[in-house]
């Protein structure tokens, strides 16, 4: 798998369900770390998934904490809209672990702060809006991160 595509704490079923697709079709695992604000069963979900998340490489994590001890060597690139290095910098290797925040808040401060020379911002170009939607977010992401290890 040439990306690690991370949500700590997902709170929209349907964004899940949209970024397992993109998970599925740019060749990425999904890393699910609990907890969610719905069920796995929930049928959002399945619908947004359609009939692909059979396919999908998910592994689903207990805590925060459970994520970091199971992945302790891996290299990480956290995004968030206090980041104050644009994406397009990011130096995508395979397995790259994406890390994205909850939609409510993002990533909680502590991650922020202990991680903040592998903390990546999306360039906004309007005033008028704090972040994007988190479906959308990942998809800008990992198609950079393909083109880039293309």
């Amino acid at each position: 798998m040439p990306l690690n595509i991370v949500l700590f704490e997902p709170e929209i079923p349907n964004n899940t369900g949209n970024i397992g697709r993109l998970a599925l079709a740019s060749g990425s695992k999904l890393h699910l770390v609990k907890p969610f604000g719905f069920e796995l069963s929930d049928s959002r979900l399945k619908r947004a998934g359609l009939d692909y998340w059979q396919h999908l490489d998910v592994t689903i994590y207990e805590s925060v904490d459970d994520f970091f001890k199971v992945n302790a060597n891996g290299n990480f690139a956290f995004f968030s809209s206090h980041g104050e290095t644009s994406h397009w910098e990011i130096p995508f290797e395979n397995n790259l672990f994406l890390i994205f925040g909850k939609e409510s808040v993002g990533l909680p401060k502590s991650i922020i702060e202990q991680y903040k020379a592998q903390l990546y911002k999306i360039p906004l170009y309007s005033k008028h809006i704090r972040s994007l939607n988190l479906a959308n977010a990942v998809s800008i992401v990992i198609y950079e991160g393909l083109r880039q290890l293309q």
